[in-house]
């Protein structure tokens, strides 16, 4: 039986993890639209990778679950990579909350029925969720626990209460995060482990169009007052999804892993401010 890395979204740091940890095993590769997912396996085929696509609709939860027979279909799932998702930019404020909030959900839920013992995830989550300011105790264990079905419903995530796309992508990858510390829980009565990777603006086809975009000017200002003074690459989150994804990181699960050149450092203490 093949042991299957299920990678979500055919975006530059999906492929970057996935190229690290699927040598001599099975890469299902799904993305919304069956032709970037096409395209991008044929450049793993190329590169020695053992690669099969689908479609799916992160933000359908029947999606979801067809990819899931899928993928147990091919083989074992010892790993999955959700790195799919909508901007600010991309989507309205509803579009958002379906699709990286309801939809990392249902991953998590559905792919932690049947990961295999020793299996792992890496969630691609966002700087933004951590500028969201403070949530109370209570907010933040509804978003960690209530079911996918029911979470859309809550009083928190209606779009009256949602200021614009920003806040409602804010508080969507606030809600990844949670949602993987308490998914930890139930992939570890498996064996399984779950982690997420909060990354800043990393440069990409859509960062570099978000760069030029209209909010180029803010972005690019970000950069240059951070203390890294850059965009960060692919490869450098790839390198952190590798760990948390193998044996070496047998210990760490339920956490996030803020990789932002410390823009959230200077958005809190330093020179973005107020900015």
């Amino acid at each position: 039986m093949k042991n299957v890395i299920v990678l979500i979204g055919a975006g530059s740091i999906g492929q970057a993890i996935a190229r690290r940890v699927s040598a001599g095993k099975h890469i299902l590769l799904a993305d919304l639209k069956k032709e970037n997912a096409d395209a991008t396996a044929k450049v793993l085929s190329e590169a020695g990778f053992d690669v099969s696509t689908a479609s799916v609709d992160i933000a359908s939860k029947d999606s979801i679950k067809k990819l899931v027979d899928i993928a147990t279909s091919v083989g074992s799932v010892t790993g999955v990579i959700h790195a799919a998702g909508v901007s600010p930019s991309q989507a309205t404020a509803e579009m958002i909350l379906h699709v990286d909030l309801y939809g990392t959900a249902v991953i998590l839920e559905e792919f932690g029925k049947v990961i295999s013992d020793g299996g792992s995830c890496v969630v691609i989550s966002s700087q933004s969720g951590h500028r969201l300011p403070s949530l109370t105790e209570e907010q933040n264990k509804l978003l960690a626990t209530t079911p996918a079905d029911e979470l859309l419903a809550l009083p928190m995530l209606q779009l009256s209460e949602i200021k614009d796309t920003l806040h409602a992508y804010q508080i969507s990858k606030r809600g990844n995060v949670l949602r993987v510390m308490a998914e930890a829980v139930k992939w570890g009565r498996r064996g399984a482990r779950v982690n997420a990777i909060s990354p800043g603006i990393v440069i990409t086809p859509l960062a570099k169009d978000e760069l030029t975009g209209p909010r180029g000017e803010r972005y690019r200002n970000m950069l240059k007052l951070s203390p890294s003074g850059r965009a960060g690459t692919p490869d450098e989150i790839g390198t952190v999804g590798e760990l948390l994804m193998g044996t070496n990181a047998g210990f760490i699960t339920g956490s996030d892993f803020l990789i932002d050149g410390g823009v959230t450092a200077s958005y809190w203490y330093g020179d973005l401010v107020n900015k």
